[in-house]
């Protein structure tokens, strides 16, 4: 950390103040967590076991709902157990990797959306070369790639936030650490901070949207020369993938695409895209695919003949 810093441990206001609030919170946010963790695993065990789910939409999708489960236990587990704390600590250490592992994790999200977007486009296009397009060597280099993406997103983020230094306050008003929020309590000057931030998580948030929905518009222009059946399967599949794309890039857009600033409502938006977001994940997938349905109705048979043994 900065050699200036005079502040080794951050006080984080939470979510809300209230001691009855947090505690009904408590209650509300630990099922939905679970819940998250379980559907999301769900499908990532149901994925690898399954025969009739081996395509490259698919083999996607079990990395995607990987990174949901570790993207969101980058914040809900603290926040939930924070919840029964009178006093809300953490180190300034801790907060700087709590910092790197959710934008590490929300970052691959972002790539991992895009590569979906892009075996949508070459299925539904190009569907006479898809195998040959998205062999499994090319979905394991897409795969690593989106790690990688995100892995560099980060260090930026963290090289930017040691360089900072903390001489007090050390009260941070949210209920995890974020660029933003820590930003205020620097000694120095954030301006250029702030606009690195918004070049690299705004901008190319933004960016990745564009291009996430010029897929997508092209794709509807080539489903006119397609039957009514194809066209039909066409959209289930996509809306599903649109659907995840709008609420995750919606509050995110809203958080980083402006100065490095916060306002009121920040919290809220950030309950948004760290908790409903990654609980939607599984319920989207699942429930609007009927191959997933079926493949989960297997494994749970399979599973409880096992039991019986």
């Amino acid at each position: 950390m900065a050699s200036t810093n005079n502040v080794t441990e951050l006080i984080i206001t939470g979510l809300f103040q209230d001691p009855e609030v947090q505690r009904v919170c408590f209650v509300v946010f630990l099922p939905l967590y679970l819940v998250t963790v379980m559907g999301n695993g769900l499908i990532v065990v149901t994925v690898s076991v399954s025969k009739s789910l081996q395509s490259p939409m698919y083999f996607f999708l079990s990395y995607l709902s990987l990174v949901e489960i570790s993207y969101s236990s980058t914040v809900v587990p603290k926040f939930i157990t924070d919840l029964l704390a009178k006093i809300k600590t953490i180190s300034l250490e801790g907060c700087v990797a709590q910092i790197f592992f959710f934008h590490f994790f929300g970052v691959t999200e972002i790539f991992l959306l895009t590569v979906k977007a892009c075996d949508r486009y070459v299925a539904i296009c190009k569907p006479l070369h898809y195998t040959t397009i998205m062999s499994r060597p090319v979905c394991r280099l897409l795969v690593a790639g989106s790690w990688l993406g995100g892995f560099f997103h980060s260090m930026v983020q963290i090289i930017v936030t040691l360089q900072l230094s903390f001489c007090g306050p050390n009260v941070i008003d949210h209920y995890f650490c974020d660029l933003h929020p820590l930003f205020k309590l620097a000694c120095t000057d954030t301006s250029v901070e702030g606009i690195i931030v918004f070049v690299n998580s705004g901008l190319f948030s933004i960016f990745s949207f564009l291009l996430l929905v010029s897929s997508y518009i092209i794709i509807l222009i080539n489903l006119r020369n397609h039957s009514a059946e194809g066209r039909r399967k066409a959209l289930s599949s996509c809306a599903s993938h649109i659907t995840v794309v709008v609420l995750f890039f919606g509050p995110c857009t809203f958080i980083y695409l402006r100065p490095s600033t916060t306002l009121s409502v920040d919290k809220m938006v950030a309950v948004f895209y760290t908790v409903i977001t990654p609980l939607l994940n599984p319920v989207i997938y699942s429930l609007r695919n009927a191959e997933m349905k079926r493949a989960m109705k297997r494994l749970w048979i399979r599973t409880m003949k096992l039991d019986e043994k």
